[in-house]
């Protein structure tokens, strides 16, 4: 089985600013949400045989504190959406382009210079393609890297994702199969 989770809280994501690429800590609430998750895990029975992350602190400690007995690797491919020249850009009140995009992301480009969501489901695809391995996988990600991979293993999906909220620490759960993965389903935690 593989899981993938969307990593804890941090101080960016209370802000209501686009954090990307920029290297964040966990904040305490981030931390108390990866514990609770590890916690989870823990009360099922469930141990991680493989854990990947993206490269980015507040992943890397989501990983960690999910699955402290394993060792944690990292893949670029997990990186989060680069969002270009609208890194630390605000939610609360973003550019007119941006507000464009996030209003229908299927239909609307994103704006120039920032990655577009069909590389994000490539390298997200790319990723999973290449891992082919037994047991309980866990990889901790970001939002919309996790939603990239979700359009990937969900192949009638056709945008369905993009615009789902997917709150810190969420998790979804897909099978391995002969031929790829199940349809992923979202865990209650």
């Amino acid at each position: 089985m593989i899981y993938i989770i969307r990593h804890g809280q941090t101080e960016k994501n209370m802000a209501m600013v686009l954090q990307g690429r920029s290297d964040q800590p966990l904040n305490e609430a981030g931390i108390r949400q990866a514990e609770q998750a590890g916690a989870y895990f823990r009360e099922k029975g469930i141990r991680f045989d493989r854990v990947w992350s993206s490269p980015l602190i507040r992943a890397v400690q989501t990983a960690k504190l999910v699955a402290p007995e394993a060792e944690v690797l990292t893949d670029e491919r997990l990186l989060e959406m680069d969002y270009g020249p609208y890194e630390g850009a605000s939610l609360e009140d973003p550019a007119p382009e941006l507000l464009h995009f996030f209003m229908d992301f299927v239909h609307n480009p994103a704006p120039k210079g920032m990655e577009s969501l069909d590389s994000v489901v490539r390298r997200l695809g790319a990723f999973l393609e290449e891992i082919h391995e037994t047991g309980n996988i866990l990889i901790s990600t970001h939002a919309i890297a996790m939603k990239g991979a979700l359009e990937y293993l969900t192949p009638d999906a056709n945008g369905a994702y993009w615009s789902k909220h997917i709150k810190n620490c969420a998790v979804y759960t897909a099978e391995q199969t002969k031929t790829g993965y199940t349809v992923p389903i979202e865990l209650k935690i």
